[in-house]
């Protein structure tokens, strides 16, 4: 049975940073500066997915202006994936987001992942293409 946690509490998010590390730093050779980065502020928060106690998938958010949130690290342990578990994060992060106020969930969508994310009625900017150090990535919103 998969549990959701809303990780507020440092010991919870270190779950999240679990998953992150295991699926996506060692897959991708992602140092650990380029994975954590200035958006895991105590401000950001986390869900975490757990089987039993152990943290299989997560995501993060945080506030972009007083109406859009961006969530992003978006990560699925490999033996769970093809379960449900991304949309399963993605949906506890939009309702959380929807109790906070915010009215729209910002993505910067790796381009493999663009099709999922359309799927969770997200719509892309074709011109809004970002360019990072690991990751060619495109800019999605939904309203919330």
């Amino acid at each position: 049975m998969i549990k959701v946690v809303r990780a507020e509490e440092l010991w919870q998010q270190a779950g999240a940073y679990y998953v992150r590390i295991q699926a996506m730093a060692k897959k991708h050779h992602i140092t650990l500066r380029q994975e954590f980065d200035e958006h895991d502020s105590p401000e950001t928060k986390y869900i975490v997915l757990l089987d039993e106690e152990f943290p299989v998938a997560t995501c993060r958010f945080f506030a972009l202006d007083e109406e859009h949130a961006e969530i992003g690290r978006v990560v699925v342990l490999p033996e769970y994936r093809e379960q449900g578990l991304g949309r399963k994060v993605i949906e506890e992060a939009e309702k959380w987001l929807a109790e906070l106020g915010f009215r729209t969930a910002v993505v910067e969508s790796r381009i493999e992942a663009v099709g999922f994310y359309e799927k969770l009625g997200y719509k892309k900017d074709v011109n809004r293409v970002l360019y990072g150090e690991v990751f060619t990535c495109i800019y999605m919103e939904k309203e919330i």
